[in-house]
């Protein structure tokens, strides 16, 4: 029997080792996997890749994620904000690497990780800081960039509903980076708000398949066992 369901967060991280590459869904806190980010911390793995929209803000979620020391590198399109303090202070004084990609470009990026593609073109950072040292090429008369996949050890993402075969629905706005990066790691955890039960998802709805997504964990008050869809749920 297929169950990638795990009893808690700690669980289904225990083995991220130091040093990985980690894709963490979210645009802002609209879609963070905030309980998988709060147990990552927990883990204690360190040296870590992030690879994400923003860079944290306040002290939640990815910001104590780097205000704990785990980060050595981050690669996102919005590092700084208000109130990203923490990632301010790593920056500057030289504790936290930083590889600034356009929105457009890292959800290329990962999708070209999970669809096989070696590479693409794209017109986007040509001529500015960010293609400084990559390679170039005119193609129907406009300059493109090439720009290279963003592969993941493991991929830490939020959905409002699961079933126990790892397939996966979202909530409007929240789904945002987490079906690309579903398909550009080694191992996909998914923490949902409910847990259904087989064919309780319409598969018309279904916007991330099983396939892939290797660890499941419920962490919504609600987990429906009967044979009956559940409403509702949280962003």
């Amino acid at each position: 029997m297929i169950d990638k369901t795990f009893a808690s967060c700690a669980q289904a991280l225990a083995d991220l080792p130091d040093g990985a590459t980690v894709l963490v869904g979210g645009f802002g806190g609209a879609g963070m996997p905030s309980a998988l980010v709060d147990a990552l911390i927990a883990q204690g793995a360190r040296e870590l890749v992030i690879v994400s929209n923003n860079a944290g803000s306040g002290e939640t979620g990815l910001a104590a994620l780097l205000k704990a020391g785990r980060v050595r590198k981050i690669i996102c399109s919005f590092p700084r904000q208000a109130d990203s303090h923490h990632f301010d202070t790593l920056y500057r004084s030289g504790r936290l690497e930083l590889e600034l990609v356009p929105q457009g470009n890292l959800a290329e990026r990962i999708r070209a990780a999970g669809a096989g593609i070696g590479a693409f073109y794209t017109p986007t950072g040509y001529g500015t800081e960010l293609a400084r040292g990559k390679e170039t090429r005119r193609i129907d008369g406009r300059d493109h960039v090439l720009e290279y996949p963003i592969h993941a050890d493991f991929a830490l993402i939020k959905a409002l509903r699961g079933d126990r075969w790892g397939n996966l629905v979202y909530r409007k706005a929240a789904r945002n980076f987490g079906p690309v990066m579903a398909t550009a790691a080694r191992c996909t955890v998914a923490q949902v708000d409910e847990l259904v039960p087989l064919g309780a998802l319409d598969p018309e709805h279904v916007v991330t398949p099983g396939i892939f997504v290797q660890r499941l964990v419920a962490v919504g008050d609600t987990v429906t066992v009967g044979p009956a869809p559940v409403t509702g749920g949280r962003s």
